[in-house]
């Protein structure tokens, strides 16, 4: 039986709509019937690209053959297109964050619970294959129960100055993944979290109010402790990883190289270096969820994907670590899924 073809209008074409425009396009599951995008002249580029067409933001909403709404707009947009999409009925898929303030995020969420209808937030690390390995053989019991997670998501690259004045900061933009991940992997919730930032890759971003570089200590409600440290910009390629110490052993999802084998001399060991960015190691995440997602459509149970609580949580987690970096104290999260 041949997968349901779901019709898919996609609104945002930069970088990340551009991603799941091709990924859309490749999908045997879906169509990219529209693209959409305050810019007219890249929709209709991109939409070329793909052989669709470009139209307004309204006609994603009111044409009967819309199935599904991808959002990956600016990021202050999101919360208002996701409940204009679900008011209309579609499928959702909203990139993260939903909104850059939580009581917003909170409002659409709250708003929307009634209407039932089908939505799910970006986390792609989700999808990654060691981290979902990771998660299977913690609940096989491999090592017991989780008694301290370290993670790291250290970029290789610094941002434009112009991207970060409009990503809601480090704790929203980057560190959230691995909010979400901690969540997702140990079935458990966060309680309290300490953060130490400092803006040293590029001390601009202290006037207005961001980090680059950050360390945080986390204590989730089971009374596991947790670390994660964040870099905007590194040396040596992009690193990745989580490792979980439980009371019988330690699983760890490593930092993965980008090709090559390790070469052994006497005069030294040669290793392959990481991927070049963040995007060419979780490139595939991004398919993976946008199959998730279709599937889930299709009728099929989909446990992993994240769902608009995840996505209220993930940020819970984030407001927290902001008033830390401000405060200098622990901060309790509030709970909320």
């Amino acid at each position: 039986m041949s997968p349901v073809t779901q019709r898919v209008a996609l609104i945002g074409s930069g970088f990340i709509g551009q991603v799941h425009a091709a990924n859309l396009a490749a999908h045997p599951g879906a169509h990219l019937a529209l693209v959409c995008d305050l810019d007219a002249a890249r929709a209709e580029a991109l939409a070329q690209r793909y052989g669709t067409r470009a139209g307004r933001v309204s006609e994603a909403l009111n044409r009967d053959d819309i199935d599904a709404v991808l959002i990956a707009s600016s990021t202050p947009t999101h919360a208002d297109f996701l409940a204009q999409a679900a008011g209309a009925g579609k499928a959702v898929y909203c990139e993260k964050p939903i909104d850059l303030s939580l009581a917003k995020a909170r409002a659409v969420v709250e708003s929307l619970a009634p209407l039932k209808v089908p939505v799910t937030v970006g986390f792609n690390r989700r999808f990654d294959r060691s981290h979902q390995q990771l998660k299977q053989q913690l609940q096989q019991g491999a090592i017991g129960a989780p008694e301290l997670i370290q993670m790291v998501c250290r970029a290789s690259e610094m941002p434009s100055l112009e991207y970060l004045r409009a990503s809601g900061g480090q704790m929203r933009d980057q560190a959230i993944h691995f909010f979400d991940l901690l969540r997702f992997l140990t079935g458990d919730e966060v309680d309290t979290v300490g953060a130490l930032g400092a803006a040293l890759a590029q001390p601009a971003l202290r006037d207005f109010g961001d980090v680059d570089t950050s360390v945080l200590i986390m204590r989730l409600e089971r009374g596991a402790l947790a670390q994660l440290d964040n870099t905007r910009r590194t040396a040596y390629g992009y690193d990745e990883r989580i490792s979980v110490v439980g009371s019988q052993g330690m699983l760890a999802s490593e930092p993965q190289a980008m090709r090559g084998a390790t070469l052994y001399q006497q005069s030294g060991i040669t290793q392959p270096g990481l991927f070049p960015d963040w995007f060419s190691r979780v490139r595939d995440t991004y398919y993976a969820q946008l199959d998730a997602f279709l599937r889930h459509l299709g009728g099929e149970t989909v446990a992993d994907l994240p769902g608009l609580m995840d996505g209220l949580q993930a940020q819970a987690i984030a407001e927290a670590a902001c008033e830390s970096l401000t405060s200098g104290r622990f901060v309790k999260v509030e709970r909320l899924a």
